[in-house]
């Protein structure tokens, strides 16, 4: 496409439009590719934000753009490789950012689409927390509604792109797409590479021009100064917005601005949807979610953590030391070091909370357990690898990360406290509830890692000191009302204060903290190794039943002439969506959990064994059909919050049977309902027309009157307890008189069975009714062989 230099802008924009509907996908491409290096800034400016929104979506998720997020390359590969060279960081669209950003335009970002922590203090007319939002808030000519940001091109661009996670809505075909292939989730890995760089000291530069490399501008107002992300920064205090000041950054900074503002946008849009106050609002049973975040959403955090990780741990052993600090290091250097303290720790802690007490008690929630163990890790993306045990089985955590572990405290302590609420209203026979519970446990007992937990709840814990020159010095939480040092007798440690500014900082000043090896949450691991006992119980009668069930039927069974135990412990589909792989698997996760456990809490086998007969666990009748846990009280049984746990989860049940008439009972999936319905007419107008006949041969007492009762009687109901576990006395019996049942003719496999023996037979030249004549005669031996093994014959159930 070529435009005259003669074009104003607002016809070049009108043309692109235009172009949209209707030239292909790839054309567009092309021809945006060379407005974008033909024409001026002064001319791109006024194509830019349409072109961020058709690319990226509207803010209010009408219009879909791109749809990168579903965009695959096994699917639509010309379109996603055309996508992804267009938008990676050293494509087309970033070369147009830079050339906008050279020219210091800026761009409208409405506030109303920020998230809800943002927006509420920015229209209360107060500073946000990040410095990402500082000098940037344009108030409308009429004042109160209409508030915007005044962005830059990387910031609005970063802006559009962070924010399409949220606001764009999955098309319904894109449901089961695997978010790890698709350009969205594969954009945010190539830029967090380019701009959070693992390897040097220095950003890559954007090639402008077939010269030769020329690096990015940067903002002529940077937001803040680099020297402000010191670890110990008052920032968090808010900040009245008529006192917006303009600061002058220092130079150096200017070489990651682009990696500094990339990060706050991330964080601030995946990440800062709960502030601390809403937090503590969420805990009451009352109150409605604000944000709910998908399991898309929670993956593609899962990858800035893990690159974040990486991003830290790139800096060499000499950097790392506290005696590098008063060396010259680079800003890049400065900006590893404070990345994940001081932007990412607070916010991620909210939203993990947020999770793991809304996030619905089914598989997907191993989405956000992953998410939080990488951050729990950083030590699986450093560059050197920890030392092996002895045992060749579990890693030693270093002793070089135990100031991240005490930094972190309430990440591992008050979000482990959280697992155990959720793994205690799971079913723990199910594999991906077992594989979860084993993950944590595996985690949390690596060794050294417990000590090091204990380490920092003791420095947290250690009573403090004020001391002359640290008077000054206030704890970085969001509300400061004032000190809280005290005059306790032991010197305060450098440690222990970071350690409680952490602990402050994320639950504020008047938090109430329950230690991880506490007696409470060691009653809560007793509970969760009492439930783990029971599903591997479970598991196992499931096993044997799974089993029995094959070996137990009788021959006839092979023919159709069988039916399925209807007051079985376990429904038939259980069983068979469990599996016995699924169920092995489920053994082993919570074998090692179990084992985990032990070793984090120090349980002892006495411990268990006592616990286990304590609360009833102990196999009664041959290690399967026992009562949900329960009291005796004067009406009957009452169940214990055990026993309606053990109901809900399908960990134990009553062993109800059914005790109606068996010709009577509820039309079965594997029955021809009106065939079922036709045979029943058909037997109750023979029973009722011979039952005299009937009734005299079952009366005889020679071989033909128990050939008759073992076809024709019912059992009474003399040897069935009450329906309530408690009573001992049984129901007065109600023995029915000699009938006929004709509805094992009415199951789809009886049926089935029948057409194909005949089909059989008639490979073998067996008419239809010498084969019939066969089966019966077959089935008249079957059943004169189990007249003669048995005195009291049943009701012959097909």
């Amino acid at each position: 496409m070529a435009f005259p230099h003669l074009q104003q802008p607002s016809f070049l924009l009108a043309s692109l439009k235009a172009d949209a509907i209707n030239k292909p996908f790839a054309q567009r491409c092309q021809d945006l590719v060379k407005v974008i290096e033909d024409f001026p800034a002064k001319e791109l400016h006024a194509i830019f934000p349409w072109l961020v929104e058709s690319i990226f979506g509207s803010l209010d998720g009408l219009l879909i753009g791109w749809n990168l997020r579903s965009l695959q390359g096994r699917v639509s590969p010309v379109e996603y490789s055309i996508a992804m060279e267009f938008l990676d960081p050293g494509g087309p669209m970033m070369k147009l950012v830079y050339k906008l950003q050279a020219e210091d335009y800026k761009f409208d970002f409405p506030v109303s689409y920020l998230p809800g922590p943002v927006k509420a203090s920015i229209q209360e007319h107060m500073v946000p927390d990040s410095p990402l939002y500082h000098n940037k808030v344009q108030f409308p000519p009429t004042g109160g509604l209409g508030l915007n940001l005044a962005l830059n091109p990387f910031e609005y661009y970063m802006f559009f792109f962070a924010l399409s996670l949220i606001t764009q809505k999955p098309l319904p075909g894109a449901l089961h797409v695997r978010t790890s292939d698709c350009a969205y989730f594969i954009l945010v890995d190539r830029y967090l590479s380019w701009f959070l760089p693992t390897e040097g000291s220095v950003l890559p530069l954007l090639s402008s021009s077939p010269g030769g490399p020329s690096p990015s501008p940067a903002p002529r107002t940077p937001a803040m100064p680099f020297a402000s992300y010191g670890l110990h920064h008052t920032s968090l205090l808010k900040r009245h917005l008529s006192h917006q000041t303009s600061v002058n950054a220092d130079p150096a900074s200017h070489e990651i601005w682009r990696s500094e503002t990339l990060l706050q946008v991330f964080v601030e849009m995946w990440l800062h949807h709960y502030s601390l106050e809403m937090y503590q609002k969420m805990q009451s049973p009352h109150a409605k979610e604000s944000f709910t975040p998908t399991e898309e959403h929670v993956l593609v955090v899962r990858l800035l953590i893990k690159h974040l990780h990486a991003f830290s741990n790139s800096l060499k052993p000499e950097q790392v030391s506290p005696s590098a600090h008063s060396h010259a290091t680079s800003p890049l250097e400065e900006f590893k070091r404070a990345a994940v303290p001081r932007f990412v720790q607070q916010k991620l802690y909210l939203f993990l909370q947020h999770c793991f007490g809304h996030w619905p008690l089914d598989a997907s929630f191993r989405a956000v357990l992953e998410m939080w163990l990488s951050y729990l890790q950083p030590w699986r993306y450093a560059p050197e690898k920890q030392p092996q045990s002895s045992d060749g089985q579990a890693r030693c955590v270093s002793e070089r990360w135990a100031p991240f572990v005490q930094e972190n405290l309430l990440l591992y302590t008050r979000l482990f406290v959280g697992f155990l609420s959720r793994a205690l209203r799971t079913d723990l026979v199910s594999p991906k509830n077992a594989l979860m519970v084993f993950r944590v446990a595996k985690v949390f007992a690596q060794p050294s890692l417990a000590e090091m937990i204990q380490k920092g709840e003791q420095l947290f814990l250690e009573p403090e000191l004020v001391i002359p020159h640290r008077q000054h010095r206030l704890f970085t939480a969001p509300t400061v009302t004032g000190s809280i040092l005290s005059s306790w007798p032991p010197a305060v440690t450098d440690t222990s204060f970071k350690v409680k500014s952490h602990v402050y900082s994320l639950e504020g000043q008047d938090c109430k903290y329950t230690p991880m090896f506490g007696p409470e949450v060691r009653t809560l691991v007793l509970r969760l190794a009492q439930l783990i006992t029971q599903a591997k119980q479970t598991a196992k009668s499931i096993s044997d039943q799974c089993g029995e069930s094959t070996a137990s039927r009788p021959f006839l069974s092979w023919l159709g002439f069988y039916l399925s135990d209807t007051n079985s412990s376990y429904p038939a589909n259980d069983l068979d969506d469990m599996g016995q792989d699924s169920i092995r698997k489920t053994d082993e996760y919570l074998e090692k959990a179990l084992e985990y456990l032990c070793q984090m809490f120090r349980l002892s086998e006495a411990q268990l064994a006592q616990l286990t007969l304590a609360l009833g666990t102990a196999q009664g009748e041959n290690g399967k059909k026992q009562l949900p846990d329960c009291i005796v009280g004067e009406d009957g049984l009452i169940l214990t919050p055990l026993g309606r746990y053990q109901i809900i989860n399908g960990l134990r049940k009553f062993d109800i049977e059914y005790q109606g008439d068996s010709e009577l009972q509820p039309i079965r999936s594997y029955e021809i309902a009106s065939l079922v319905r036709l045979l029943f007419r058909l037997s109750s107008t023979i029973n009722q027309r011979f039952a005299d006949q009937m009734r005299a041969l079952c009366s005889r007492a020679d071989f033909l009157g128990r050939f008759c009762r073992y076809h024709l009687m019912e059992p009474g109901l003399t040897d069935k307890h009450l329906l309530s576990p408690v009573g001992q006395g049984r129901v007065a019996s109600r023995a029915r008189g000699p009938r006929l049942s004709l509805r094992f003719l009415g199951s789809y496999r009886t049926l089935l069975t029948l057409l194909l023996a005949f089909f059989v037979a008639s490979l073998f030249h067996v008419g239809p009714l010498p084969c019939a004549l066969l089966l019966v005669l077959g089935y008249f031996l079957y059943a004169a062989a189990m007249t003669l093994l048995t005195e009291q014959g049943k009701l012959h159930q097909p």
